[in-house]
């Protein structure tokens, strides 16, 4: 039987990863875990020439990272709100 290689673990990883970000109450956790996630698939389906999952995954953690810029200037802006009110 043959070992697993680098490239089935980096797969592995980022199945493990998704899953584990889905079960996230914090949807700021959710959005990071799932970024990290996405980002192996990418790794996963550059590596195995499959282009629709390094497509996808690609377009999945932008959206991540979209979304967490936005959490992370809203709470900046209401923080600074709250100290100048």
């Amino acid at each position: 039987m043959e070992g697993l290689n680098v490239v089935e673990i980096i797969g592995y990883g980022a199945s493990v990863m998704v899953a584990i970000s889905l079960m996230m109450k914090d949807i700021i956790w959710l959005r990071w875990l799932n970024f990290v996630g996405c980002t192996l698939f990418v790794i996963y389906g550059v590596q195995i020439e499959a282009w629709p999952v390094a497509g996808m995954n690609a377009f999945v953690a932008g959206i991540n990272i979209f979304h967490l810029i936005k959490i992370y200037r809203t709470s900046k802006s209401d923080s600074l709100a709250e100290a100048s009110a």
